[in-house]
């Protein structure tokens, strides 16, 4: 439900519109060095700014309030709070009756007999994002000389990310994009054959970031138009080191030492300034509608920060489970 992990587990909670959004880590390691500082380059990535992010700011300071003690994790759960300061929940009043296109209103509404907070999405928000991003800065500390690394490659179609958002702006329409990361230094041997593949663990942490839409490792889909012998990667020496890498580091559900790397589809944001249709519960029809509240017209510029947090939580965890670290 609202846990992922089997030794390096976290837990979030919260809503976008309630008092704070949370995450919880347990399984944690004794003995790391963890303060509050450590958590700011990559939250500050995370925040909106840049052209084509939302106008909402919130300070995002962590707060721990345990699990550390004298700048070092005690091996107890670590919790970590992020107030929410800057709302405008009467933005969303209308979603009540209405709900937004390409949102989860709908469901959670039935899913739940109408009791969730719908405000900005109430727990399915991105703004539960900040969490994760928390929980991977303590994953990477973890995983110490492994390296990940995320960027956004491709923006509403354009590699150009700059003239891709100021198509959006100009056009004043959501756009999605393409994120790729890529992770060195890894061991050989993590990961099983079948359910608990590399891939399976990455994805299933991939996929709760919302708006992402699809997932690939190495040469991915373009693998369908490639012959067994041009696919294949020669090795080339005993470490398992591979002249090319169109399997993205993974063979069989298992990491095989090479540079592990994916690609993720970010769909567009579906709070599009544009008029839209939608059924209204109250008329019983179907009518105009449009947005209201502070919202992202590419959301993919804020995901490769997420997207390390979430592929070093289960990197993490797998290495744990491998009695690795």
């Amino acid at each position: 439900m609202n846990t992922l992990g089997r030794i390096f587990k976290i837990s979030i909670f919260g809503e976008s519109h309630g008092p704070a959004v949370a995450v919880l880590i347990d399984g944690c390691p004794a003995g790391i060095d963890i303060n509050e500082d450590d958590f700011t380059a990559d939250l500050e990535r995370r925040k909106p700014g840049a052209s084509g992010t939302t106008p909402r700011k919130e300070e995002d300071e962590p707060k721990i309030i345990s699990g550390v003690f004298n700048g070092k994790t005690t091996g107890a759960p670590i919790a970590i709070l992020f107030e929410n300061k800057n709302v405008r929940s009467a933005d969303y009043d209308a979603i009540k009756n209405t709900p937004r296109p390409g949102h989860a209103d709908f469901v959670l509404n039935k899913k739940f007999n109408g009791y969730n907070d719908h405000r900005g999405g109430g727990h399915s928000s991105g703004r539960l994002t900040v969490a994760i991003v928390a929980a991977g800065v303590v994953a990477k500390k973890i995983l110490q000389n492994i390296q990940i690394h995320a960027k956004l490659i491709e923006a509403g179609g354009n590699t150009n990310i700059e003239t891709a958002i100021q198509k959006a702006v100009e056009q004043q329409d959501s756009i999605g994009g393409l994120v790729e990361c890529r992770v060195q230094n890894l061991p050989v041997g993590l990961g099983e054959p079948f359910f608990d593949s590399v891939e399976s663990v990455i994805s299933h942490a991939i996929f709760s970031i919302p708006a992402i839409k699809g997932i690939e490792f190495g040469s991915g889909f373009s693998a369908t138009k490639m012959k067994g012998s041009e696919h294949n990667d020669a090795i080339i020496d005993a470490a398992g080191n591979t002249k090319t890498n169109h399997a993205g580091g993974i063979n069989g559900g298992i990491t095989n030492g090479n540079e592990l790397y994916f690609r993720i589809a970010v769909k567009p944001a579906s709070s599009t300034p544009q008029e839209q249709q939608t059924w209204n519960n109250a008329t019983q029809a179907v009518e105009s509608f449009t947005v209201k509240g502070r919202h992202d017209l590419c959301i993919a510029l804020r995901v490769p920060v997420v997207a390390e947090a979430a592929a070093a939580i289960a990197l993490a965890d797998l290495l744990l489970v491998n009695k690795l670290l």
